[in-house]
C-alpha cells in the first residue's frame, strides 16, 4: 500500500469509530423526539443518562477525522467543503444546536420529561445531523462533483439533492437510531423500559433494511463505480452478505433477549457498512473528481501526521477507555440478565 492508502484507511477508521459511539448519541435523540406515553419520561431519563457523561468526549473523533483530511488529503477537503458548503454547514450547525439544547434543558423549567423549545431543539439536531452526514456520504460517492484545475465544478445545489444521497441519509439515521436502540436495553435497570427499547431496535433494525435497500436499488445508477466495487465484485458482495446476515443477528439476539450479543452484531452491522462504503469507494476520495493518491499531501507530511497520530493514541486511546469504565463499566460488563 501507498503511504496515502494508509492514511486514508486510518481515516475510514477513525469514522468508524465516530459513528459507532457519536452516532449512537445521535440515535439516543431521535429516541428522544419519538418517546410518547406514559413512560416517556423515562426514556428520556434513560437516554440522558446514556449520553450525559460522554457526547462531548466522542466529538473528538470528528475533529480527528476533519484534522486528518485537511492535512493529508487538502484538495479533497477543499473540494468537498466548496461543493457541499451548504449540507456540511447545515451539518455542523445540528452538531452545535444538539450540544448546546442538551446542556440548556437541564436547566430549562419543564425539565427533560416534559417538551420544552430546548427538548425539540435537541430533537431536531438529532435528525438533521445524521441525515446530512449520509447527504455528504452519499453525494461523494457519485460522480456529480467536477474538480478541474482547481476549479470546482457540478454545482453546490444539484449534485447533493439528488435521490440517491437523500437515500444514504436516510440509512444513515436509520443506522443511527438502530446502533441506540441496541445500546439502550443495558443502560435500563427495568425489565419494562428494556422491553420497550426492545420494540423499538427491532423496528430500527427493519428501517436499516428497508433504507439499505432503497439506497442499493438507486446506487447502479448514481454510483456507477461503488455499485461496481460492492454490487460487481466477489469481495463486495461477501461485505454485503456479512453486513446483512450481522443484522439478521443482531436483531434475533434482541428478540431473544440476548442484550450484550445484540449490541455486539449491532456494532459489527455499522462497521461493515461503514468499512465497506470506504472499500467501494477506493481509489477515490471524491468519486470521479479526486484520487486518493492525486488528493494526498507529500510523504514527508504524511509520515509526520502518522507519527503525531502514533504518539496521540498513546494519550487518547487509554483515556477513552478510562471514560466509558468510569461511567458506563456496568454497559461495558454486564452482569446477566434474565
Amino acid at each position: 500500500m501507498m503511504l496515502a492508502d494508509v492514511m486514508a484507511v486510518l481515516l475510514l477508521m477513525v469514522l468508524i469509530v465516530y459513528v459507532l459511539l457519536a452516532g449512537a448519541d445521535f440515535g439516543g435523540g431521535v429516541w428522544d423526539l419519538l418517546a410518547r406515553g406514559p413512560r416517556a419520561a423515562r426514556h428520556r431519563e434513560v437516554i440522558a443518562h446514556a449520553i450525559g457523561p460522554i457526547w462531548e468526549a466522542n466529538h473528538v473523533w470528528m475533529i480527528v477525522a476533519v484534522v486528518l483530511t485537511f492535512t493529508c488529503f487538502p484538495t479533497g477537503f477543499a473540494v468537498i467543503m466548496t461543493a457541499l458548503h451548504i449540507p456540511v454547514s447545515l451539518m455542523l450547525v445540528g452538531i452545535v444546536l444538539r450540544g448546546s439544547s442538551f446542556v440548556f434543558r437541564k436547566v430549562d423549567p419543564a425539565g427533560e420529561g416534559g417538551p420544552s423549545g430546548w427538548q425539540t431543539v435537541f430533537a431536531v439536531s438529532s435528525l438533521v445531523t445524521p441525515l446530512m452526514i449520509g447527504v455528504v456520504a452519499g453525494t461523494v460517492s457519485t460522480p456529480a462533483l467536477g474538480y478541474a484545475d482547481g476549479v470546482v465544478s457540478g454545482g453546490f445545489i444539484r449534485p447533493w439533492t439528488a435521490p440517491f444521497p437523500w437515500a444514504v441519509g436516510a440509512f444513515t439515521l436509520a443506522l443511527f437510531a438502530f446502533l441506540a436502540a441496541f445500546y439502550l436495553p443495558l443502560q435500563a435497570n427495568d425489565e419494562t423500559l428494556r422491553r420497550d427499547f426492545r420494540a423499538r431496535a427491532l423496528v430500527a433494525a427493519a428501517a436499516v433494511a428497508l433504507t439499505g435497500a432503497l439506497a442499493a436499488s438507486l446506487v447502479g445508477g448514481a454510483a456507477p463505480h461503488l455499485a461496481a466495487r460492492l454490487l460487481g465484485s466477489t469481495p463486495g458482495r461477501l461485505v454485503l452478505l456479512a453486513g446483512a446476515a450481522a443484522l439478521g443477528a443482531a436483531a434475533t439476539s434482541m428478540a431473544r433477549r440476548l442484550w450484550f450479543l445484540a449490541r455486539s452484531f449491532a456494532a459489527l452491522t455499522a462497521v461493515l457498512v461503514v468499512g465497506g462504503w470506504g472499500w467501494g469507494l477506493h481509489p477515490w476520495l471524491v468519486t470521479g473528481a479526486v484520487r486518493i493518491d492525486q488528493a494526498a499531501a507529500p510523504d514527508a507530511t504524511l509520515r509526520l501526521v502518522g507519527g503525531i497520530l502514533a504518539t496521540g493514541s498513546v494519550i487518547l486511546v487509554p483515556a477513552f477507555a478510562y471514560l466509558y469504565v468510569t461511567f458506563h463499566g456496568e454497559v461495558l460488563f454486564p452482569r446477566r440478565r434474565n
